[in-house]
């Protein structure tokens, strides 16, 4: 699996262990200053839609499809105008790391099937998360919309039609940033797959 066009700073936190030591199953190489392509050689298969959901995860050129994509070997000169230095070169791609002795542990993503009791009901009510608070109920009534594959945008609706109040988040604006900072916790929580080891 080819993750394509990140920097060093993804490099470090998606590649390389706390202690310095490079995760498993890696080839790094700079293609161009500042800018890397990471191979992971997986201990397992991967469909098509593993690698989506993966290269999405570890930040990956967005327009990137994984399906016969082929990186840039060491030695490959970039000849992009803005990389020619002064002396009309352009630089090679550099060999930053492998490890052809091991193999990487990529996790299948989780389901988008729904899981949970509660969650596989089609008819879900905020009604049925009331907690001590309204927020702690927006949050749970959240988790279980998203668990059962509900849009952003429709999990939006549905708190603003079955939420009785917004007297803590008046006006359009506060309650907007609201509800998106809800879900993007809710999401938080639901995406903490193990990075590939």
């Amino acid at each position: 699996m080819l993750i394509d066009d990140i920097n060093w700073s993804i490099i470090l936190k998606h590649h390389i262990h706390p202690n310095g030591k490079w995760k498993p199953g890696r080839m790094v190489v700079e293609t161009s200053p500042g800018n890397y392509q990471v191979w992971i050689h997986s201990e397992n298969p991967l469909s098509t839609d593993d690698k989506l959901y993966w290269l999405k995860k570890l930040c990956s050129d967005p327009g990137a499809h994984p399906d016969n994509r082929w990186g840039r070997c060491p030695g490959f000169r970039n000849r992009k105008a803005i990389y020619r230095n002064l002396h009309n070169l352009y630089p090679l791609s550099k060999l930053v790391w492998v490890d052809w002795r091991y193999l990487a542990n990529v996790p299948k993503p989780l389901s988008t099937q729904p899981w949970g009791g509660v969650c596989q009901n089609s008819h879900l009510s905020r009604m049925d998360y009331i907690k001590n608070d309204q927020s702690a109920t927006d949050f749970s009534f959240v988790l279980a919309l998203l668990r059962t594959g509900s849009t952003e945008q429709q999990i939006e609706q549905r708190i603003i039609m079955e939420r009785p109040d917004f007297h803590n988040h008046q006006g359009e604006k506060r309650r907007q940033q609201y509800i998106e900072r809800t879900i993007k916790r809710a999401k938080e929580i639901i995406n903490k797959d193990k990075v590939p080891q």
